[in-house]
Parts: structure tokens; sequence; C-alpha cells
């Protein structure tokens, strides 16, 4: 299958590695966007101040960050380097299940690694808000998230994000679309998770919109996660959301409800 071979070729050119902080631990992947250094790649692979890329033939750059949308998991870099060899979009919303599609990353710091599966299914996640995934069975592993996930004609339908019960999970590309054009959505600039009595807030940003409002890691925010992103989707400017400081082990919590002034920009959620 010379024709796939090619396919894959031309992906793994427009793969780059990303890390964090130099050559440590916890790198991650992304997918050239526009051959003037724009790179697609996910939030929490982008959550360094000073990341670095390296092309598919070596070549290594520091890289700003342009844009941050943690509810959607994604994120833009920018390089100084321009000519790169770019992915090509597809149509996201055309997927079926049983189509095939190829996921390539750099798993555990393995360089362009390539992996084929096919489209388990497209909707809702529990737990990951109101906003459809992409699922797959393709094998996935820690370095592959921000890679892309391409259909076989190689067009680029998906952002390996996460492994969920054995399956990848991808943004869907016409998402990536829409940031790349819109920029990210409103965000608390928050870092949640789900506990039995609300939602835990485990980092606050320094600039976010919660640290304004006085919010601290430790707060619980009374709701759900869809409760949540209804409120920070409904072009509302200014929210008013319920939270305990601190939960008593006896007796009432006191609920105490705060203002908080959305700012689309802000870097996390």
């Amino acid at each position: 299958m010379r024709g796939f071979g090619e396919i894959a070729e031309r992906l793994r050119r427009s793969t780059v590695q990303v890390f964090p902080h130099g050559r440590g631990k916890g790198g991650g992947s992304g997918v050239v966007w526009k051959s003037d250094g724009l790179i697609v790649t996910n939030a929490h692979v982008a959550r360094s101040r000073e990341p670095e890329v390296e092309l598919w033939d070596g070549r290594r750059f520091p890289a700003r960050v342009a844009a941050r949308d943690p509810r959607r998991d994604l994120a833009t870099l920018r390089i100084a380097a321009t000519g790169l060899e770019t992915a090509t979009p597809g149509d996201s919303d055309s997927l079926r299940a049983g189509e095939l599609v190829i996921a390539i990353g750099n798993p555990l710091g393995f360089a362009g690694a390539l992996s084929t599966g096919v489209i388990h299914s497209i909707g809702k996640l529990p737990g990951m808000g109101s906003q459809r995934w992409i699922r797959a069975a393709v094998q996935l592993a820690p370095g592959n998230s921000g890679g892309p996930l391409a259909n076989a004609q190689g067009l680029v339908v998906g952002i390996n994000t996460a492994i969920v019960n054995g399956l990848g999970v991808a943004v869907p590309g016409n998402v990536a679309l829409d940031f790349v054009r819109r920029g990210p959505r409103p965000s608390l600039g928050v870092v949640l998770r789900p506990v039995s009595q609300g939602l835990l807030l485990l980092e606050v940003e320094p600039n976010g919109a919660a640290a304004a409002a006085s919010l601290r890691p430790g707060d619980i925010l009374l709701g759900s996660f869809d409760d949540l992103n209804e409120a920070l989707d409904s072009g509302r400017d200014v929210l008013r959301l319920q939270f305990v400081r601190e939960w008593p082990a006896h007796g009432r919590a006191r609920v105490r409800e705060v203002a908080v002034r959305l700012d689309v920009r802000a870097e996390a959620a």
C-alpha cells in the first residue's frame, strides 16, 4: 500500500513534538496548521510558558502560547519558522462509526509513531461537558496528546486528547477549526475535579477570571460541569456562582456567592 505509506509520511511531516520544559518529561504532540509557524495542540500540552517545538526534521524552536481553551482542550503555539509542511483539515461532521482512521504522535518519546483503527463513536462523554468527542479504537499513549487523528485520505479530522476506557478520545477537527478562527471560549481560569458536593478547584490561574473574583484552590463550586458550561456559554459577562470555602465535617456548610467577570481570553478553564 504505497499510497497509504505516502499519506502516513505526509502526516508525520506535519506532526511536531512539544516539550513543556526543554527535553524534560511530559511532552506531547502538535499539528502544523499553517506554514508560517502556527501549531495546534492540546491545552494540557501547552501549559508551560516556555515550550519548545521539534519538527520532523529535528529542528527545534522556542514557542509561545498564542491561545488556550482548556474547556475544549485546545491551544495554538507560534514558532519563528516559515515554509512548514501543513496538515490538511477534513470535515469531522461527516465521520461515521467504522471508518478507518490514523493517529500520529510521539508516544513515550517515539517520534512519529503511527497507529490505525476505526471510529468507535462520536458524542458526549460523561464528566467531559456538553461537547461532542470522537472515540476511536487506536492505540495511544502519553505523548500522543495534541497529535492528529486523520481519515484514510490523510485529512485531519481530530486532535488526539486522552484515553478513556481503552479508546482514544479526540477533539473533532471542526471544533479545532472554529477555535483557530474565533479563539477560545469564555473560561474561569481554573482546573476542576468533580466531587460529591460539586466541583473542586484544584488550580486557579493567577490572571484568570476566578482569581480576580478571589476564588482559590480548595473552594467547591456548587453544581455540575454541564451547569457551569451552560453558564459560561450563556453570553453573560458576569456570572454569579455559589461555592463553599470549607466543607465542615459535621453540620451545614456555609454557602457563599461570588460575581465572576468573564474574560474570553482567560488561559484556563
